[in-house]
């Protein structure tokens, strides 16, 4: 009797990572104002207001903080459209991406 021949294939293992996440830094500076900082972090990076005046509170006294992690294109295009709010209302505020450790 001849033997039957399976046709079923077995399953690879593919070695999928997580994609690399990148920081969102907004930096302090002497010209934007506190209220406008709360309005980015809520309306931009859907901050509750309390954890955005406690964002802004820790920017102004250390100079800057992490806003979240995203991954490249995310992260890029929050900052990227919070600098153009602040750019549109007349304030310098900086937002850097930076890789995650």
């Amino acid at each position: 009797m001849p033997k039957e021949q399976s046709h079923v294939r077995e399953r690879q293992d593919n070695k999928l990572r997580e994609p690399r996440r990148f920081n969102v830094i907004i930096h302090n500076d002497d010209f934007t104002t506190m209220d406008f900082v709360v309005e980015v972090l809520v309306q931009v990076f859907f901050l509750s207001p309390g954890n955005a005046h406690s964002l802004m509170l820790e920017v102004h006294n250390t100079g800057k903080a992490i806003v979240g992690s995203y991954t490249r294109d995310i992260a890029t295009s929050k900052a990227e459209k919070a600098t153009r709010m602040a750019r549109d209302n007349g304030f310098p505020l900086r937002l850097t991406v930076e890789p995650a450790l």
